[in-house]
């Protein structure tokens, strides 16, 4: 017979930075989650909230009909997927695997094909909104998959999202995730390089931050703030993270033929921000890596 039980228990793996928020909405919607990451203190707090720990994945998944992952990137997401301790080891027909990971698109068609073959349905749901917005269940989730099945689960994401788009076959939310983390991840360093370049020239920084907010510049100008205060440690997202990005954004520009000479440059900053132990820094922390390169030092400065 049926182990109704596992319909009742949501499956969540993967409780770091991002994941935990999320996880935490699920709870506060009143679900009953099972919960594994490989570092037992990141899953303390959701203990605590009432969630229910498991030895693995595939634990996980032998418990629970729906299971989140919540990963790094595509190696952690294949080994939760597909390793001898993954998600596909315990379980069963007709089990859906959500994912709010940002993976590259190849390796979500793999998993697609490998899940489809046990008769477990994959739904790609990338999130994006960042660590705070994903603690107010204020994500954007960029969902593809089975339609019948995302409409089935789509009350879960509305915990963790309040903009859920279904976009098509999996691996669309992919698609729409890396050309948003493309932007993101690049944008900001154009800025950084014209502010260390107003430096080096003898600006005062904070003087001309406040008049590029006057100016054209204006739009361009919201996270000047952040880049200044200079506060990597513990960040919501490494630098680690951000190279992964960007190159799984350029590993998907060399398939489709696209030329994306900014984005190739602003991956050599990353590069060699990781080359200069930048990586569990926050990947803002690029201003150093570019101030350090002009030889000049620009000191935090405190938002008023």
């Amino acid at each position: 017979m049926p182990d109704s039980s596992r319909d009742q228990l949501i499956g969540f793996i993967g409780t770091g930075n991002i994941g935990n928020p999320m996880a935490r909405q699920l709870i506060r919607g009143g679900h009953q989650l099972v919960v594994f990451d490989l570092r037992p203190d990141v899953m303390e707090n959701l203990l605590e909230l009432g969630a229910e720990p498991a030895s693995s994945a595939a634990e996980v998944a032998s418990r629970c009909s729906v299971v989140f992952t919540s990963l790094p990137g595509p190696p952690q997401i294949e080994a939760a997927t597909t390793g001898p301790e993954g998600i596909l080891a315990g379980a069963s027909p007709g089990d859906v695997h959500i994912d709010l990971s940002t993976n590259s698109l190849r390796g979500v068609q793999r998993i697609v094909d490998l899940e489809t073959d046990a008769g477990v349905i994959h739904i790609d749901a990338p999130v994006t909104g960042g660590v705070v917005r994903a603690g107010q269940g204020d994500l954007t989730v960029y969902g593809s998959g089975d339609a019948e099945t995302f409409e089935r689960i789509r009350p879960l994401l509305d915990h963790i999202g309040t903009n859920v788009f279904h976009l098509g076959d999996a691996g669309m939310g992919c698609l729409y995730k890396l050309v948003n983390n493309t932007i993101v991840l690049s944008g900001h360093m154009i800025v950084q390089e014209a502010l260390v370049l107003g430096a080096k020239a003898g600006l005062d920084v904070p003087d001309l931050v406040e008049k590029l907010r006057l100016g054209t510049a204006r739009p361009y100008m919201g996270l000047v703030d952040l880049f200044l205060a200079k506060q990597w440690e513990n960040p919501p997202s490494t630098m680690v993270i951000a190279e992964k990005d960007v190159r799984l954004a350029l590993e998907l520009a060399r398939e489709q033929q696209v030329a994306m000479p900014v984005a190739n440059a602003v991956h050599q900053t990353y590069l060699t921000a990781l080359a200069a132990g930048f990586d569990e820094l926050h990947h803002y922390s690029t201003i150093d890596v570019l101030a350090a390169a002009a030889g000049i030092n620009i000191p935090s400065i405190e938002s008023h």
